[in-house]
């Protein structure tokens, strides 16, 4: 009987092998190893079309908007240069940024006793603490401006003296507080009571063990607070207070009510009297989008700081970011130029 070509070629390529045993067929095995020895496939990724003409439709809406606001006479880019850098305008902004510091400062040290009080085993403490916080959270920022701007009504005088007995002085309120410090005064009440809560979910949000090791080690109540968990609690505390920097830059704007000549007072000052009220307007906006800025940056890098410990690397700043977006984009040109030169 005759044998098929293929059942041949294929009977033909088989070699026998030891005890018998029959081996792959040397045509498969050659295909095999070629197979071993190639270059893995080329892996390309999925093509997204929709990110790709979303991402075009937003530049073209930030394109159009941009070129409006360049290029629209109502704003008078002209007028907004000329008193960019003026005197009354550069002292408002200094003052900003004092009330700006000066309340962050006393605030978040006043709301750290706060919130210590608000963890501690003592009920008149803790009941305190969250009486402050409960009242100052509760009352617009703009009432108790306005409540310690006239404080006088209440109390004209104040005075140390023995209870009952003879007043050692006495000073009139209207005497003793101004407008600014009316100002630095509500605006740290009012900030503390927020800067409480923002310390005293840092300080839950580390593990109660750390606090345990360290009395194991004999350390103190206060030493543990001060060295052991105010450290780790800065990771979550840092961003909140960050954003509440900013917020409190802002929100001194609300001060112009009290006639304190803060930057958003003095812009309104000169344009009451040249009547460019957009012009400064815009720069009273340019000056807090550009402090605001430097800010969020400074945010960045004290959280960095903040982060050691906690990963294994830290995020890349936005110089190395940019450094390595460059060698990336480098290693690409070349890859294409080596690609185009082999063809």
């Amino acid at each position: 009987m005759a044998t098929p070509p293929d059942v041949s070629a294929v009977s033909d390529t088989t070699a026998p092998a030891r005890d018998g045993a029959p081996t792959a067929p040397a045509g498969r095995a050659q295909a095999h190893d070629t197979a071993l020895g190639a270059e893995p496939p080329l892996i390309v990724p999925r093509r997204r079309i929709g990110r790709r003409l979303s991402a075009v439709a937003a530049l073209l809406v930030f394109a159009m908007v941009l070129v409006s606001v360049v290029r629209n006479e109502a704003f008078q880019w002209d007028v907004v240069g000329r008193y960019f850098t003026t005197a009354a305008v550069l002292d408002g902004l200094l003052l900003t940024l004092w009330l700006t510091g000066a309340v962050m400062v006393l605030g978040f040290l006043f709301g750290t006793v706060l919130a210590v009080m608000r963890l501690s085993a003592n009920p008149v403490l803790r009941t305190l603490s969250w009486g402050y916080v409960w009242i100052f959270r509760s009352t617009p920022l703009l009432v108790q401006l306005l409540f310690w701007f006239n404080i006088g009504a209440l109390y004209p005088t104040l005075g140390l003296g023995i209870p009952y007995g003879p007043q050692l002085f006495s000073v009139r309120t209207v005497n003793l507080l101004g407008p600014t410090l009316t100002a630095v005064i509500g605006l740290t009440l009012h900030e503390s009571a927020y800067a409480a809560e923002v310390v005293r979910g840092g300080i839950l949000s580390v593990d109660p063990g750390q606090t345990e090791a360290a009395q194991a080690l004999g350390l103190s109540r206060r030493r543990t607070l001060r060295r052991i968990v105010v450290p780790q609690a800065m990771r979550s505390i840092v961003p909140t207070a960050g954003n509440m920097l900013i917020g409190t830059l802002k929100g001194t704007s609300i001060v112009s009510v009290l006639a304190v000549h803060d930057l958003l007072y003095s812009v309104q000052l000169v344009y009451n009297q040249n009547y460019q009220v957009i012009p400064l307007l815009l720069v009273a906006t340019l000056w807090y989008v550009a402090t605001t800025t430097l800010l969020s940056g400074g945010q960045y890098y004290v959280e960095r700081y903040y982060a050691r410990g906690t990963s294994r690397s830290l995020p890349p700043t936005p110089t190395q970011r940019l450094r390595i977006r460059v060698t990336t984009l480098r290693a690409r040109l070349h890859a294409l130029t080596a690609a185009g030169g082999g063809r």
